[in-house]
């Protein structure tokens, strides 16, 4: 699977209205047939940074990839961010999370 987190940085007067910016392409790429999760979190630090951790089957990538949103939020979301985001990506084996054995949970 691609596993995929980018850090926006958003700018101060858009941090309460970056969730309504991404909303159509949030639900868009959720409802895609490959998309494994699409998850946005906010740094407990830094209000205005934004993570979205995204995990799709390999054989999607190229549907999401051409994704008719594409050209909107390429239009659309630079207004809102302070810099270029940042993106860690990999391709990891499998399709599911799995447990942290680290840190069990008795009975569990």
């Amino acid at each position: 699977m691609l596993v995929i987190t980018i850090r926006f940085t958003v700018r101060p007067e858009w941090t309460d209205r970056w969730l309504d910016l991404t909303r159509e392409f949030t639900d868009a790429t959720r409802a895609e047939d490959s998309n494994l999760w699409f998850r946005w979190s906010r740094d407990v630090e830094d209000p205005q940074v934004f993570y979205l951790s995204e995990g799709h089957r390999e054989s999607g990538v190229e549907e999401h990839l051409r994704s008719p949103l594409i050209p909107k939020i390429q239009r659309d979301w630079p207004q809102a961010l302070v810099d270029t985001p940042l993106v860690l990506k990999t391709t990891i084996p499998g399709d599911a999370w799995e447990p942290l054995a680290l840190l069990p949970v008795p009975g569990q």
